[in-house]
């Protein structure tokens, strides 16, 4: 077995190892609110996200296409460059976890794809267009979640101003069971995509295919591993989401993600690259502030905030130095 071919399965393993680790860090997203607020135990919550994080993995390629052709040269890009890629977002993926902060894979795998591949080409490698629409997405999925979870919200408050407490409660417990499902199908057709970009990427830089597109059993490969990893379950995370940012009741949890769901499918549909992670953060934000600005943990948000902020040059640079490495111990492809 020769050098690249090793190479090629080297980078379609720590692929798949990726997908599933950003579906066990990102569990969060889509069960956190449905857990906190006991609509669904742990168990039957991971159950259903994992199936449904699969469903929403192959249910379309626009986001895939983005981060596989959009955001870096694809005729520059050599299998080492992304294999130092997603050697960055996982341990950055590591790292984030066990401080139970919930950051964006998303983010941590695109820059530091930017990373490994400036290093290699220079800054000329880079496509501003993609980069600008991935920085978009950066700004507008917490801000649009935020101030559309906190008008949503206000919203079912008055219409359901003369319903008693106890009819809330058990209605919005059964819808909380959709809007959670709706989450995490959202979560697996914008993260589910990501890798499978990369995937394609690699395959079209070594030559395995003439022209880039995204195979189907890297579809389906992708899909399955980010449902395993989510129905493993990150409670680190999940913990701090569904209950340290603020306290959730039922009709909380789906006005949280029914927002978070539909900005994703949204940016999803467009072929934008968002954080999940940032959408239904800002979400619960922007729910929580609707009772009064006190009834949200800011200390907690603002760590968050910061996290997600070191994100895009600490994964650069997790990149840049990561492609380094490799080529100082002769690991190239070119």
């Amino acid at each position: 077995m020769d050098s690249a071919l090793l190479l090629i399965i080297l980078v379609v393993l720590l692929g798949l190892v990726f997908e599933f680790v950003n579906g066990f860090h990102d569990a969060a997203n889509a069960i956190a609110t449905v857990v906190a607020t006991r609509v669904l135990t742990p168990g039957q919550a991971v159950l259903m996200a994992g199936a449904l994080n699969f469903a929403g993995a192959m249910s379309g390629v626009a986001v895939a296409t983005t981060v596989g052709k959009g955001i870096v040269d694809s005729n520059q890009v050599a299998l080492d460059i992304v294999l130092a890629a997603l050697v960055a977002a996982i341990v950055w993926d590591m790292i984030t976890f066990y401080a139970a902060l919930p950051t964006s894979s998303s983010h941590a795998l695109i820059f530091g794809l930017i990373g490994a591949a400036v290093a290699a080409h220079g800054w000329g490698v880079v496509i501003p267009s993609g980069v600008q629409r991935t920085g978009f997405g950066v700004v507008y999925s917490p801000v649009l979640a935020l101030v559309a979870g906190y008008l949503f919200m206000l919203s079912i408050y008055w219409l359901l101003r003369r319903a008693s407490y106890t009819i809330v409660q058990r209605s919005f417990g059964r819808l909380q069971i959709i809007s959670s499902a709706y989450m995490a199908f959202t979560h697996g057709g914008n993260d589910g995509q990501k890798t499978m970009g990369i995937l394609a990427l690699a395959l079209f830089s070594g030559g395995y295919i003439s022209e880039f597109h995204i195979p189907d059993w890297v579809k389906v490969t992708c899909a399955v591993s980010i449902g395993l990893g989510t129905a493993m379950g990150g409670w680190r995370i999940i913990k701090t989401m569904g209950v340290r940012i603020t306290e959730l009741k039922p009709v909380n949890g789906f006005a949280a993600e029914t927002t978070a769901g539909t900005v994703i499918e949204v940016a999803t549909r467009l072929g934008i690259p968002i954080s999940t992670t940032h959408a239904i953060s800002g979400a619960i934000l922007g729910v929580g502030s609707t009772r009064r600005l006190s009834a949200v943990r800011w200390g907690i948000a603002r760590r968050i905030v910061t996290a997600w902020v070191l994100t895009i040059p600490g994964c650069f640079l997790f990149g840049w130095g990561t492609l380094i490495l490799l080529q100082a111990i002769g690991i190239r492809a070119r």
